[in-house]
């Protein structure tokens, strides 16, 4: 009953349109960063925790994040997997958890009546605090994940990513998947989590993200309910800068499929990037607005070539990927290719048209309502602006951001940072 409930509060939630949120922020008394946006329209609450803890923190064993993250709800104070689900059930509560490059995430949706947020928290609270690690449960993912890269083998786009990543950033933490590679994963074992767990599973390289029906002062003491029990320990270290590519990097991986796979790109932006906007909205132009983008125009409609063709950024930390992507029939990938190169070269060269900035900024601004329109996107952009450090103001100014980019901020900007001789190129097919 509960969880029907739920349910019906999550179909209403989706129809309330949100202001701009009014952002709280403060630190648990053993150092965690606090965000919250109070949201009384529905008596339910996200909880979002956030470790830097990424796949950029395996060090020599790649995939030990993912599967330290993986773990977490398997077996905790006693409990097995089976039950942990059922006791989030039996409350109607909802519980995730991600592993990422940069972070690594556990979320907990819940009605806030006392009947089902006590429960709940308190059972957020020992996955998070009082993992077991349970040997058959390591034994049965680690299996999966061994079988899920064996699988990658067969599929061009894994194919094309991985090689992507680790041509693009080298020696960087970057280049290396979060799935690990099977020599890695081999060497994983029980201790490895614990390890990992101890490291990076602590109060002062944690960010806790609430939205919901409660007041600053229940926020408060929900922050420091679910990290009772974690040590304060130290925030990660920073990671290295990315060195960028200084010449251009071309490979070619055969593949027995009908189609190839091009991925193309270089380093691009950090979250706290100066060129932020000007990229964005340049990009938004060239690549990243689906069927209206340049790229999209010159390579599907008028020529055929491909089906859908995208560019997008990928802040991180530090400089994440500027991606551009295609999949094509083999006889015409070349084609494709040189068009995308074109295109891109153009773009730098001359910079979007008036007409074209005036409708990337509706088709920007216009949508933005639609980003902060239930309490889990609003978390979302909580979670970016807590992990990353951004203002508090970021969604405030979000809309003055982008409306301030001219025509010559995205040229200046693009011929300043964009360099299509000096790109990786991954293609991955049959010829």
């Amino acid at each position: 009953m509960v969880a029907k409930y739920l349910s019906l509060l999550l179909l209403l939630l989706t129809g309330i349109v949100h202001a701009t949120p009014n952002i709280e922020h403060w630190q648990t008394k053993d150092g965690a960063r606090v965000y919250f946006v109070a949201a009384p329209e529905l008596p339910m609450i996200d909880v979002n925790i956030v470790f830097d803890a990424g796949s950029a923190r395996d060090g020599d064993l790649s995939g030990v994040a993912l599967l330290t993250n993986a773990m977490l709800n398997e077996g905790a104070d006693g409990l097995n997997t089976d039950q942990i689900a059922t006791q989030f059930e039996d409350v109607g509560a909802q519980f995730g958890n991600s592993s990422k490059r940069d972070m690594t995430l556990f979320s907990l949706r819940t009605l806030t009546t006392p009947s089902a947020l006590e429960p709940a928290l308190s059972l957020f609270n020992k996955v998070l605090t009082q993992p077991d690690f349970p040997q058959a449960s390591f034994d049965r993912i680690k299996k999966q994940i061994l079988l899920s890269l064996q699988a990658e083998k067969q599929s061009p786009a894994a194919l094309a990513s991985r090689a992507f990543y680790t041509h693009l950033f080298g020696d960087h933490p970057y280049a290396t998947m979060p799935i690990g590679d099977q020599q890695s994963v081999d060497k994983i074992d029980i201790a490895s989590l614990k390890t990992f767990y101890q490291q990076y599973y602590v109060a002062n390289n944690a960010v806790i993200i609430l939205v919901g029906a409660v007041t600053t002062a229940q926020a408060k003491v929900i922050a420091e309910q679910v990290l009772t029990g974690l040590k304060p320990g130290h925030k990660a270290a920073n990671l290295p800068k990315v060195t960028a590519l200084t010449t251009a990097n071309m490979v070619k991986i055969k593949h027995p499929s009908s189609q190839t796979h091009i991925l193309m790109g270089q380093t691009g932006l950090s979250r706290n990037d100066a060129d932020y906007f000007a990229l964005y909205v340049g990009n938004h132009i060239l690549g990243g607005s689906g069927l209206v983008s340049q790229l999209n125009n010159e390579i599907r409609e008028k020529r055929g070539l491909s089906y859908s063709v995208y560019s997008y950024f990928h802040p991180m930390h530090q400089q994440g990927p500027y991606q551009f992507g295609l999949q094509t029939r083999n006889d015409q990938a070349q084609q494709a290719l040189d068009i995308m190169r074109a295109t891109t070269e153009n773009f730098i060269a001359n910079g979007p048209t008036e007409d074209e900035l005036i409708a990337a900024k509706k088709n920007i601004t216009g949508g933005f309502a639609l980003r902060v329109d239930s309490n889990s996107k609003i978390a979302g952009y909580l979670m970016m602006i807590g992990f990353y450090g951004l203002p508090l103001d970021y969604l405030d100014t979000f809309k003055s951001s982008v409306n301030a980019i001219t025509t010559t901020h995205i040229k200046q900007a693009y011929q300043r940072r964009i360099h299509p001789d000096k790109m990786v190129t991954i293609m991955v097919g049959g010829e």
